[in-house]
């Protein structure tokens, strides 16, 4: 799932959580859009975490049921950036990554060193699941749960965040 073709390049990468999407089924054609909600002068978008997409809200492809949680990546890139900074030895914080924000952000479950072989199981799992295309072959984490992060996203004003409105 993308940001809609033609569309002009975002300025911020804040503004993508708010970009029109389209997703296409490979299978049968079937083709999906998605438009941010309109709230007066304001465009509320997704908010990303859960084990569903935030644009369509279908359940991810890539979870697995790991320590008695779900485990959920979007896509290999992200099990890829996963993997490296749950293996880590040692966690050090280098140079600017743009992923990095979402080690911050990781529960407490899979960054302690107790469950680190565990989460490292399951992210090989997610790995060969991305590797499946048929959806007899999803796995049986990957249904509707409503963990979503909250009802809707992030608000953001079409003047620009630092346009001030006169009433």
């Amino acid at each position: 799932m993308l940001p809609r073709p033609g569309l002009a390049v975002p300025r911020y990468v804040s503004e993508l959580m708010f970009q029109p999407r389209r997703v296409a089924c490979g299978g049968c054609g079937t083709v999906a859009d998605w438009e941010p909600e309109v709230r007066g002068v304001g465009l509320a978008g997704v908010a990303p975490g859960g084990s569903e997409d935030p644009f369509f809200r279908q359940p991810l492809w890539l979870q697995t049921r790991c320590a008695g949680r779900i485990l959920w990546a979007y896509n290999e890139e992200h099990v890829d950036e996963l993997a490296a900074h749950i293996g880590a030895g040692l966690r050090e914080r280098g140079r600017y990554r743009p992923t990095m924000a979402m080690f911050a952000r990781l529960p407490a479950w899979m960054k302690g060193s107790g469950q680190r072989a565990d989460v490292l199981a399951g992210l090989r799992t997610l790995r060969a699941l991305a590797d499946r295309s048929a959806p007899a072959d999803r796995s049986d984490a990957a249904h509707e749960r409503g963990d979503r992060p909250r009802a809707r996203g992030s608000m953001y004003f079409r003047g620009g965040p630092y346009e001030t409105r006169s009433p």
